[in-house]
C-alpha cells in the first residue's frame, strides 16, 4: 500500500476515534494514535495494526495538561517532518465540577485549550495540503464565551451541558479565526458535527438513567460509524480538497449560522482569555 502521509488522531482509541484510526490506516496513512492512557489503548492499537497492516504509532498525551501537550507536540515534531491530517477528535463531558492542573475547568481544558495548543504547536510541520478537522457538536449552539470560560469552576456554578457547549463553541471560533491566515500556507481547517452519537460520552453517571438510555435512546441515534463519517469526509474526500473555514454535518458542508459566525465580541473575548490562560501557564506558541 502506498504511504499517503502522516495522520494524527487524538482520542484515537475512543468510540469514533477507533473508526477514524482504522479508516485512515486502510486509506494508506501512517497514523499517530494520541491517547490519554496507552495501556488502555494498546489492545485497540494492536487490533487495528493486525487488521490493516498499517504503521501505527501509539503515543501518550494528556490534553488537560498544557505542559504535557507541549511535550507531546515536541516529540511528534522530532519524529515526523510533516503532518498531513490532524483530527482533533478527543472530547470529554465531565459529570461533575473538575479542574485541570493548569487551573482551567476540565472540559474546556481538554476539548478546547488542549487542542488549541496542540494544533498551534504542530503548525511548523503542517503545510500545503494539510487538513485539520476538529470535532464539535450541535451543543455549540448552547454555548457562550464568558470571561471565566478558561477559569476554575466549582459545584455551585458548574453545568455539564452548557460547559460542554462552551468548549465546542470555542473550537468553532478557533477554526474561524485562523482559517484565512493558514490558507496562505495551504492548510485547511474545518469543524465536523457528528450529530448525537452512541458513545460513552453520553453516559450520565446514573445506573437507572444509563440503562434506560441503552434500551430506548441509543437505538435511535447515530452509531459511532455514522458519527465518524462526517469528520472522515472532511479529512479524506477529494471533493473537499481546498475547502476551509467550513462547518461539516452529514458529510456535507453546511451554511454557517450567522448569529455565531458574526459574533465578533465573543470571538475577540475568546482570543484574549486564551492568551491569558496560556501566559499564566508559561506557554508560548
Amino acid at each position: 500500500m502506498t504511504n499517503k502521509g502522516i495522520a494524527l488522531v487524538t482520542g484515537a482509541d475512543g468510540g469514533m476515534g477507533t473508526i477514524h484510526t482504522r479508516t485512515l490506516a486502510k486509506a494508506g496513512y501512517e497514523v499517530i494514535m494520541a491517547c490519554y492512557d496507552t495501556d488502555i489503548a494498546r489492545p485497540t492499537y494492536e487490533a487495528i495494526q493486525k487488521e490493516t497492516g498499517a504503521t501505527l504509532h501509539l503515543m501518550q498525551v494528556d490534553l488537560a495538561n498544557l505542559q504535557d501537550v507541549i511535550r507531546f507536540a515536541n516529540e511528534v515534531k522530532q519524529r515526523f517532518s510533516t503532518l498531513n491530517i490532524l483530527l482533533n477528535n478527543a472530547g470529554v463531558l465531565s459529570l461533575r465540577a473538575k479542574n485541570s492542573v493548569n487551573g482551567v475547568e476540565y472540559t474546556a481544558a481538554v476539548n478546547y485549550l488542549g487542542h488549541y495548543t496542540l494544533t498551534n504547536a504542530l503548525l511548523p510541520i503542517m503545510g500545503q495540503g494539510t487538513r485539520i478537522v476538529s470535532m464539535i457538536s450541535i451543543a455549540y449552539i448552547l454555548g457562550t464565551i464568558r470571561e471565566d470560560f478558561l477559569s476554575e469552576t466549582n459545584d455551585k456554578k458548574f453545568n455539564r451541558f452548557t460547559t460542554y457547549g462552551n468548549s465546542k463553541r470555542a473550537l468553532y471560533y478557533f477554526m474561524l479565526d485562523v482559517a484565512e491566515e493558514w490558507k496562505k500556507r495551504g492548510i485547511c481547517i474545518n469543524v465536523a458535527d457528528p450529530d448525537i452519537v452512541s458513545t460513552g460520552l453520553i453516559r450520565q453517571g446514573n445506573i437507572v438513567v444509563d440503562k434506560l438510555c441503552d434500551w430506548i435512546f441509543r437505538p435511535l441515534i447515530n452509531t459511532p460509524e455514522q458519527g465518524a463519517a462526517t469528520m472522515l469526509a472532511a479529512a479524506l474526500n477529494p471533493e473537499f480538497e481546498g475547502v476551509t473555514s467550513s462547518y461539516f454535518k452529514k458529510q456535507k458542508v453546511k451554511p454557517h449560522k450567522k448569529r455565531f459566525y458574526n459574533n465578533v465580541k465573543e470571538r475577540e473575548l475568546l482570543r484574549k482569555i486564551t492568551q491569558e490562560a496560556l501566559s499564566r501557564n508559561g506557554i508560548v506558541l
